[in-house]
């Protein structure tokens, strides 16, 4: 492994410790961690030559007159609470499995460096059984590459530094193991690369690149900790090379799956914030091109269609059944995988005023303001329906309306329907976490801090 810098020593504070297997109703203590001196450069400072200055105005879109950023905190802590698991607790509930950490993460725990993952839900899956455990968490020994991106996004926003960079560390740490592109790992086992009796699964998906990037830049800009803008720049600096097309569209992963003569795309995966940030701090490569690229065929798409997005689409922006075969019968609909575009574009307009992101929620919420009649409240009978994008193709589920769906409506007011964002949030507020289920509350968690205000813009920040 190469090591080419630390972050300064800092109180690492463990997460509660469980008695065995990470039970749901152990009590919490919290030792704290000092680390040891770190290796050479022991202090990195912030970089003169690449922070910009205080712009002289800072602007934003709209927020919700009722956001309430507690009750976004209170859902952070719930959140965190259940799915950050950290080296330490899982170490001590997990001792056979953890001896084996140390080959990918011994010279972080050396330095005091502790990393923590997200917790993964899976039924089925064989490699993610932790055999030491005894309990519901027997089957949660996955991580997904996805669940640290985002995870490093609700722990930056929350101002959870110290969650923040024990993310950043299990990152980190996979990319360093297995060498080459600075792409964090789809899929992998607690703190092992093969500590499940399998090889992690080497294969990137773009969007979690992206967002970890992202939150490592942000991260500089609010602490000019130079450390974060090295690393956001390996990892930009791969993306580009592993995960843009010839063309200046967004593969969805390295694999060659998403390489071929048609490529399929996943418009979930476009994040422009992301390429609005690396065009500020990358001027090696296109970005801003990038940029215009993805949000030409995101509106060529969205008017093609019945105004929401399929989850997969082609080159001509024509639904298609995606290479992998993970969405056969819903690749034409507005379902798991495009519920995530309302936040990603109101998180830009939020930040940017943008009128492409302006029109694409717009369109968004004239469609679901439609549905139910202008009122938010109609949500849970009209909203719960998984939409076709595709005119004369079927709408689908039938499911009761999860909380990440309530969010993602309400986020498409943040285009300029003020009525409907301010009902819809006070509505989106008063929802709770219900047992254990993954997708549904890492959204809902981040999608709560935009509507509810910490997705703060560094103040350094110039976009």
């Amino acid at each position: 492994m190469k090591r080419n810098w630390f972050l300064p020593a800092l109180a690492v504070s463990a997460a509660m410790m469980f008695s065995a297997c990470g039970d749901d109703s152990s009590t919490s203590s919290t030792p704290v961690v000092t680390p040891g001196t770190p290796s050479t450069p022991s202090t990195p400072t912030p970089d003169p030559g690449t922070t910009p200055t205080t712009p002289t105005t800072q602007t934003y879109g709209i927020l919700p007159t009722t956001a309430n950023p507690a009750a976004s905190l209170t859902w952070y802590a719930s959140w965190k609470g259940t799915y950050y698991k950290s080296y330490i607790e899982e170490a001590a509930a997990y001792p056979v499995l953890a001896q084996d950490w140390g080959v990918v993460f011994g010279a972080y725990t050396a330095a005091g460096m502790f990393p923590a993952r997200i917790i993964w839900d899976t039924s089925s899956d064989s490699y993610c059984v932790i055999d030491e455990c005894t309990n519901s968490y027997k089957k949660r020994g996955c991580t997904v590459s996805e669940g640290i991106g985002y995870g490093m996004l609700i722990t930056l926003f929350a101002g959870d530094l110290d969650a923040f960079n024990s993310l950043w560390y299990y990152s980190k740490g996979y990319r360093e193991y297995q060498g080459g592109p600075q792409l964090t790992p789809w899929k992998t086992g607690t703190f092992s690369y093969e500590s499940l009796g399998a090889p992690a699964n080497s294969s990137s998906a773009t969007d979690a690149d992206l967002d970890i990037a992202t939150a490592l830049i942000v991260a500089y800009y609010q602490t000019g900790l130079a450390p974060y803008l090295e690393d956001a720049l390996a990892i930009a600096n791969s993306i580009w090379t592993e995960e843009i097309s010839p063309s200046l569209m967004i593969y969805s992963g390295n694999m060659a799956t998403w390489k071929t003569a048609d490529p399929i795309f996943n418009l979930s995966y476009f994040s422009p914030v992301a390429i609005r940030l690396f065009a500020q701090v990358d001027k090696s490569h296109d970005w801003t091109g990038v940029l215009n690229t993805m949000y030409d065929y995101m509106l060529r798409v969205q008017a093609a269609g019945t105004g929401v997005f399929p989850d997969w689409t082609n080159t001509a922006g024509v639904a298609v059944n995606p290479k992998n075969g993970s969405a056969d019968k819903t690749y034409w609909m507005f379902y798991h995988e495009s519920v995530r575009i309302p936040w990603r574009i109101a998180w830009d307009y939020y930040w940017t005023q943008d009128p492409r992101a302006q029109q694409v929620l717009n369109t968004l919420n004239t469609f679901i303001s439609t549905k139910s009649g202008g009122d938010p409240a109609n949500l849970e009978t009209t909203g719960k329906v998984m939409y076709s994008a595709v005119a004369g193709q079927p709408d689908g589920s039938t499911n009761s309306l999860l909380p990440n769906w309530h969010g993602a409506w309400c986020l498409t007011g943040m285009g300029g329907n003020q009525a409907w964002l301010d009902a819809c949030t006070a509505s989106f507020n008063t929802k709770t976490f219900s047992g254990f289920n993954y997708f549904p509350h890492i959204l809902m968690t981040m999608y709560s801090e935009l509507l509810n205000g910490l997705f703060v813009k560094p103040a350094t920040l110039p976009l």
